[in-house]
C-alpha cells in the first residue's frame, strides 16, 4: 500500500497520492500509535468520514508533534495544499474577514489534512451550497463534571422518545469524550438563529421529561455539576463538534463513533478508539449512511419555541461568533 520515500511514505488515495512525512512519529502515547497509524485509521473508515464531512466547511484541530503537544485550531486550509484540495469561503462578520476552509468531497482531502497533522475534523452543520442555512440539527448531550455516563445513557433514551414522537430520525454517536451526540438531517430552509431556537425548544422538552437529569441553564455556574446539559448552542453559526468517525486528540485516540440506538446502554466512551473502530466498521459499515434519506421539517419545534416564549421562557443570549 505504501512506497518508501526517504523517511516519508507515499499513500495512493483514489486518483491522488499523498506523501506522509514523519510517519513514525508517535501521536497517541497510550498504545504508541503513529501518524501513519492515524492515516491507516482514516483509510479504514473512508466512506464514513467523507459522508460526515462532505461539502461542509471544516475546522481542523492539528497536533504537529502528537496529541500531547501543542493544539492548533485552524479554520483556513493549511499552506502548501495541492491544487486538487477543495475549500469553501466563509465570512465572519464580527471581524469582517473571510476564511477558505477545507471542504471535503473525497478521501484524499482527509488524508492530506492528516499529513498536515490534523487529528480532529470539526465540520459546520451547513454545506457549501448555502453555508448560512444548516441542514443538520445537532443534539449534544454534554455531561457536567460530576455527571455519570449512566445519566447520559438515560437521557439519550428520552431524546429518542421525543424524536420518535416528532417523526424525526436521530443518528446517535459517541462524542469521543464523555457524552453522546445525536444528529438529525433537516431541510436547509432556516438560518442558524432559527435552528438554535428549535434546538432549545427540543432541549426544554427533554428537560421537562427528565428534570432530575437534565439542565438547559445558560450560565455554566448555574448548572448542577451532576446534571447533563443539552447543549443547543452547538447549532449556532460557526460552532462545531467532532464529526462522526473523527479521532479525538487524547492519548488513547478515542473516536466519535456512530452507534445504534439499541447499543446505547452497553457502550462506554472508551470502547471506541483507532485500534477498535476499523474492525467494527469492516463488520457494520457506516451506521450513518442513510442520514441524508431521513429529512425532518423543524416547523413543530419552532412552534414549541413560540409557545415557550409566549409563556415567559427566557431567551438566552446569543453566543459570540468566533472568527
Amino acid at each position: 500500500m505504501a512506497k518508501a520515500s526517504g523517511d516519508a511514505v507515499e499513500i495512493p488515495v483514489g486518483e491522488h497520492t499523498v506523501r506522509i512525512s514523519s510517519p513514525d512519529r508517535v501521536y497517541f502515547p497510550a498504545r504508541g500509535e503513529t501518524k501513519l497509524d492515524l492515516v491507516r485509521y482514516y483509510l479504514s473508515v473512508g466512506d464514513g468520514i467523507v459522508n460526515a464531512l462532505r461539502e461542509r466547511p471544516c475546522m481542523l484541530h492539528r497536533f504537529p508533534t502528537g496529541v500531547e503537544g501543542e493544539k492548533v485550531h485552524q479554520k483556513r486550509l493549511p499552506a502548501g495544499a495541492p491544487p486538487w484540495m477543495e475549500t469553501v469561503r466563509v465570512f465572519f462578520p464580527r471581524y469582517s474577514r473571510t476564511a477558505d476552509e477545507l471542504c471535503v468531497t473525497e478521501l484524499a482531502h482527509v488524508i492530506w489534512a492528516v499529513q498536515m497533522s490534523t487529528v480532529e475534523f470539526h465540520p459546520w452543520n451547513s454545506r457549501r451550497a448555502d453555508t448560512e442555512r444548516p441542514d443538520e440539527w445537532r443534539i449534544d448531550l454534554d455531561p457536567m463534571p460530576d455527571c455519570p455516563f449512566s445519566r447520559v445513557q438515560r437521557v439519550a433514551h428520552v431524546v429518542h422518545e421525543v424524536l420518535d414522537e416528532l417523526g424525526a430520525v436521530g443518528w446517535p454517536k459517541t462524542s469521543g469524550g464523555h457524552g453522546i451526540h445525536v444528529y438529525v438531517r433537516i431541510r436547509p430552509e432556516h438560518g442558524f438563529d432559527e435552528v438554535r431556537r428549535a434546538a432549545l425548544a427540543f432541549a426544554r422538552e427533554v428537560e421537562r421529561r427528565a428534570p432530575e437529569d437534565v439542565t438547559t441553564e445558560w450560565w455554566r455556574r448555574d448548572r448542577d455539576p451532576r446534571a447533563l446539559f443539552v447543549d443547543y448552542n452547538q447549532n449556532a453559526r460557526d460552532h462545531t463538534i467532532a464529526a462522526a468517525y473523527s479521532v479525538r486528540g487524547n492519548p488513547e485516540g478515542t473516536v466519535s463513533a456512530p452507534i445504534r440506538w439499541d447499543e446505547v446502554d452497553q457502550v462506554a466512551p472508551r470502547d471506541f478508539t483507532i485500534a477498535t473502530v476499523p474492525a467494527r466498521y469492516a463488520e457494520l459499515g457506516d451506521l450513518h449512511a442513510g442520514i441524508d434519506d431521513a429529512v425532518f421539517d423543524i416547523a413543530p419545534l419552532l412552534e414549541w419555541a413560540d409557545r415557550d416564549e409566549r409563556e415567559g421562557a427566557a431567551v438566552p443570549p446569543h453566543p459570540d461568533e468566533s472568527g
